[in-house]
Formats: C-alpha cells, structure tokens, sequence
C-alpha cells in the first residue's frame, strides 16, 4: 500500500524525525491560508500523487507569498500531472501541501529497502540527493552507501556513524543524521513499511538535518497489526480494477496487456504470464484466485475481468491442488450466467477433478476453448486475443 508525501511526513514526525512545517489543501483558498499560518513568507507548494518527478512535470512550485500560493495552488489542483512513474496517462492532482521554505545548504538521499537476496534490511544513503536514485544507481553506483542490518544483532551505533562519515557530514549535522537514520529505520519496522525515501534529505543552512520529502510503501499482508495505515489508503490514486479485486480478496495487478490471465497460485500465475508472452500474446492482468478458490471467487474474479474493455480473450490456466478444477469450472458457468462474457474464453483444467471439471464446462452452455496443455492454452489465447483486436 502507498501513501502521500504529507500522510508520509506525519508519521515520521512522530518517530522523532524532523521535517518542515505544512499543511495540507484542497482548495486555492485552503492554500492562502495555510500559507499565512506560516509566516506569509516563501512556501512550497506540492502536488500529492503516489509518483516520483512531481517537480520536472510542474506539480511543485516555490511560492514568493500567499497570494503566489494560491494562484500556484490553483494552477496545480485538478491539473493532470505527468511524470516518469506515472505514465502517459498521468494522474489527477486532488491534494496539495503548502510547506514552509527551508534554506538548504546541502542535499542527500536517504531509503531503507528490503534486500531480498540477503534477506536483511538494507540503509542507503548518498550524496547525490534531489534527483532520481535510479539513475545514480545506474550510472555511477558507488555513490550509494549501503548498510544492512543483521536481524538477530539489530542495528548498530557503528553502521549509523559510517553512513553519516560516508556522507561527509561533521559537528550537528553529523550528530543529527545519525539519530535520524535511528529513528527512521524505528519507523520503518513498527509499520512494517516495505519502502522508506527521503530525496533529498537537507542540511540546512543552520545545520540542522530535516526530511524534506518522504515516499512509504507498506506491507499489505502486515496491515491487521497497523490498522490505522488503511485510513490512510487513497483509493483515487489506484487501479480501479485492483480497488475493486481488493474488496473481493483477490490477488490482482493490472498489466498493459489484451489477455486475461485468471490462476490459481502465484507461481503458476507468473509461469502462465511467462507462456503468454512466448506465445506471442500480452497479459493483461496478474490474477490469482488463490488455493481456496470457491464459485463466488471465480465469478468475481470474471466480474473484475470483463469489466475491463483492453481485454480481447481469457485465458482459465487452473492446477488443481487444494482448489478442485470442478469447482472452477461451477464458477465459470455461474460466472456465464450472472457476467456478459463477450470475448473468447480459453481454459486448461488439469490435476484434482480434472475431468469432472471439463464435463460441467462440456455440457454448459458456455462457449468454451478447451486446452489440452498448458502451452496450447497460452497460444489459442494469443492467437484469439489477436483475432479479436
């Protein structure tokens, strides 16, 4: 799950983690206000979407006074903001921060990442702060300091220090980073945050150390032990038909593709997406009705599917396991009954009451592909998804 910039800000504050004073908007006049409540001087004004490069496609702007505030609020509010992370598409700006100006002196970047090869949590830092970490990650590599963290020993005093050296910083600064770092890596683990960036994180001219922005991501399957993170939860800013998948409890992402995918087991579910591109076809989702699949999870996973108009055929890849394939196929005709299924319809069947299944789907009044094999499935789905477009 992603949050914005402010919502971010907020919970690192209360980690002891310092970060400008603001306030957040969602009319011009919202803005005047909060930029007034400020001190009326310099205020940043910051378009809130869950995408980076907001500044190289205008949605944040240096503001002189109030009154600049607000005609910039108004230039940003309702404006479709594109960015590299957003795609052509873009997203709608429904929010704002007003920030207060902070004299900045130097900038750095600072995230914690789980580095899953090694299994541990990994600090990063480096001087090249304010732009892209991707592209200092690609282009000159050692600029970035890691640090990982044994789970067993728990961070050291020692790690901190030499991310702060390796930063050149000395005196307060020195001092502040380090705490810092402590208490954001604190935040990072009582939320059980997947992501935390801070970029640019600023020395200020005074030095002190303050995070100036803040990007978190969190564990979906964490959310029952931090509850009150889905209060948080922006829905505007996702996939509709993710939204959608989420009520259902389904294991959904939408993919650029023309070929639905519907699967049971994530495995299974890549290795399907895997074939299809071989085959020549393109997913169009990632869909795994998961081990305990029932007849209302099929149909609603077929309710999310044709609900999306890029998809030109389904492709039904089920081994069944713990899920018998007869109750998949029970899904399938009652999804047919209950869901305008308007495209071809491809289905592989294979393992725990395999046969049963393809006798329901045979004697159905569903028009139905029937797949012998897994990679028969996937080409029948490129070639018929192709047809169709």
């Amino acid at each position: 799950m992603k949050i914005h910039e402010y919502q971010a800000k907020a919970i690192l504050k209360e980690f002891g983690v310092p970060v400008p004073n603001s306030g957040v908007a969602e009319t011009s006049a919202e803005a005047k206000k909060i930029a007034e409540e400020l001190g009326g001087g310099t205020v940043v004004v910051k378009a809130q979407i869950h995408a980076g490069g907001r500044g190289k496609g205008g949605g944040v702007k240096l503001a002189s006074d109030a009154a600049e505030a607000e005609t910039f609020a108004a230039e940003i509010l309702g404006m479709n903001l594109v960015t590299h992370q957003t795609g052509s598409e873009g997203k709608q700006v429904n929010i704002i921060l007003i920030e207060e100006g902070v004299k900045i002196a130097k900038e750095f970047y600072f995230g914690i990442v789980l580095d899953r090869a090694a299994s541990q949590l990994t600090l990063m830092a480096s001087k090249e702060g304010g732009v892209e970490i991707e592209k200092v990650a690609a282009e000159n590599p050692d600029a970035i300091l890691k640090e990982r963290i044994d789970h067993a020993v728990g961070v050291q005093t020692f790690q901190l220090r030499k991310l702060a050296f390796g930063l050149g910083l000395q005196g307060n600064a020195f001092k502040e980073a380090i705490k810092l770092f402590g208490n954001v890596l604190t935040a990072f683990i009582a939320k059980d945050a997947s992501l935390l960036e801070i970029n640019p994180l600023v020395i200020t001219e005074d030095d002190k150390v303050i995070a100036l922005d803040a990007k978190m991501n969190f564990d979906d399957n964490a959310l029952y032990r931090n509850k009150d993170l889905l209060e948080l939860r922006d829905e505007t800013e996702e996939n509709p038909f993710e939204v959608q998948a989420s009520k259902y409890d389904l294991n959904y992402i939408k993919l650029d593709g023309n070929i639905g995918c519907m699967v049971n087991g994530a495995g299974l579910a890549m290795a399907t997406m895997d074939i299809i591109k071989l085959s020549g076809g393109e997913p169009a989702n990632f869909l795994d009705v998961g081990g305990a699949a029932s007849i209302e999870t099929v149909e609603n996973g077929f309710k999310i599917l044709m609900s999306d108009p890029s998809i030109k055929a389904v492709l039904i890849n089920i081994f069944g396991g713990i899920v018998r394939c007869d109750i998949v196929a029970q899904g399938v005709v009652e999804a047919a009954k209950n869901v305008n299924i308007n495209v071809p319809l491809i289905v592989r069947l294979e393992g725990t009451n395999a046969e049963e299944g393809s006798k329901i789907l045979r004697e159905s009044d569903v028009e139905i592909n029937g797949a012998a094999s897994f990679l028969e499935g996937a080409q029948k789905a490129a070639e018929l998804a192709k047809a169709g477009a």
